[in-house]
């Protein structure tokens, strides 16, 4: 049954039936009274259990954390999230269904964590000092695709990870850092929840800050792009809705961020040698994907090339401190609060190993993703158009610019260096990540390839595209 009902899931990785699936842990638990209607009687009250399953990949195996509830009868609140019909362990028939969608659960795991309790063979902490309300209503968030996260009241988010490794995960590392130093802006850590994964102790779902009542930053700059593409005669500056003092702060918040992560977890030189081997990694990549995509084709030469300028300035002396980072920075990773900027999300590219995201990288990768994603936001109303006009073009061109130098502008006032000084290194960063959105787009949504190709003909053109 979940051999079929995985690959379903929009945080499974793949879409094809499995052969098999091995479940290497497994705990039941029954529903509490508390957490369970009152009204109905023992026997119609669900029952939960945590497993721990192992599914085949081409590199080995995958592990997947799944919160699996019984019941006799379905509430029709739950249908969505059915899996198939079984027979209980007494016989009787029984419906099977993702249980982090049922509220008992929901409620049974954040009092788990506010009273530091133990479920089964996972284990509940709260952050010293946090006081959490455990009545507050917890509801599963739609269209999230790597993990599934519940939103309790209007203070707080459990993110429980699907898709599991073993070890710390770097999201429960970093807003633990990040909370001790007392950042403003990032999310609080509240609680999280660990677990033996291959004889590990493992990261299992981390529960932060809710910032009720923001605002999405993919979405509040999308909005000024649709602003200004409405405006017959002005210019980035003059439109109402102009995003360019928002990326300024923007810039300021991720430079913030950066300075805490490099105090809470050190940082390191990279040396010509390290620096050579990220960069061939990169231009190994690109090759792969060029040949994918022929659109790409015209670029190989060019490509490379800034790889190349890349190493050059490794060579040249050039010292590249290393830290933590957030590793998947984009719009969609910031909300604006009433206080300023946050940034959410600290697990890393999912699609990265585990040793890969808690690794020391340069900083300049997260400023690259941030360009890269000023520059979707600036072009995204181009998409599916055909060739656009010659006054659309400039307008989206003007957009993006305008705030990949505000962000910029906004990261060297709070960092003190200004990331273009390393042009060759955050150039060849963010072309990297222009290659793989070239990629991404040519394989899922044609009509989009040419936000990441112009890009690519930017960045591989003399001086760069850093504005």
């Amino acid at each position: 049954m979940l051999a079929s009902w995985l690959p379903q899931q929009r945080w499974f990785a793949g879409r094809t039936e499995l052969a098999g699936v091995d479940i290497v842990s497994r705990h039941r638990l029954a529903a509490e009274p508390a957490a369970a209607d009152s009204a109905a009687p023992d026997a119609d009250r669900a029952e939960f259990e945590h497993l721990i399953v192992e599914v085949p990949a081409a590199d080995g195996v995958r592990r997947y954390q799944l919160w699996i509830g019984r019941r006799p009868v379905l509430p029709e609140r739950l249908t969505h999230a059915e899996i198939g019909a079984a027979a209980s362990p007494g016989g009787s028939a029984v419906v099977l269904y993702d249980a982090l969608h049922d509220p008992e659960l929901s409620a049974l795991l954040l009092r788990a964590i506010a009273e530091n309790r133990t479920l089964g063979d996972v284990t509940a902490v709260h952050r010293e000092g946090v006081m959490l309300d455990p009545s507050a209503h917890g509801f599963v968030v739609t269209g999230e695709q790597s993990n599934t996260s519940i939103i309790y009241g209007d203070s707080g988010i459990l993110k429980v990870f699907r898709r599991l490794e073993p070890g710390p995960n770097p999201d429960a590392e970093v807003h633990a850092a990040l909370a001790e130093r007392g950042s403003a802006h990032s999310a609080d850590l509240f609680g999280e929840m660990t677990g033996p994964v291959a004889g590990e102790p493992t990261t299992l779902a981390v529960l932060t800050q809710f910032f009720a009542n923001s605002a999405d930053g993919w979405q509040m700059a999308t909005a000024s792009v649709r602003d200004l593409m409405a405006e017959g005669d002005l210019r980035a500056d003059e439109v109402g809705g102009d995003f360019a003092a928002e990326s300024y702060r923007l810039g300021q918040a991720v430079a913030s961020v950066h300075h805490d992560l490099a105090e809470a977890f050190g940082t390191g030189p990279a040396d010509e040698a390290q620096l050579r081997t990220d960069v061939e990694a990169m231009a190994a990549l690109a090759a792969s994907t060029i040949d994918e995509v022929p659109e790409l084709a015209p670029y190989r030469d060019a490509v490379l090339a800034v790889f190349a300028q890349a190493t050059d300035f490794a060579r040249a002396g050039n010292t590249v401190p290393l830290q933590r980072i957030h590793g998947d920075l984009h719009l969609g990773q910031t909300l604006r609060t009433l206080t300023g900027w946050a940034v959410i999300d600290f697990e890393g590219e999912p699609s990265k190993s585990l040793q890969y995201r808690r690794a020391l990288h340069s900083p300049l990768r997260d400023v690259a993703g941030m360009l890269r994603s000023l520059d979707y936001a600036g072009h995204h109303m181009l998409a599916g158009t055909g060739q656009p006009d010659a006054q659309h073009q400039f307008r989206a061109d003007e957009w993006a610019s305008r705030n990949r130098t505000a962000f910029c502008d906004g990261y060297a006032a709070e960092a003190g260096t200004d990331p273009r000084a390393a042009d060759a290194l955050l150039r060849a960063f963010e072309l990297d990540r222009a290659v793989y959105e070239a990629g991404y787009e040519h394989n899922y949504r044609p009509s989009w390839l040419p936000i990441p190709l112009q890009a690519v003909a930017t960045l591989t053109s003399l001086g760069g595209h850093h504005d």
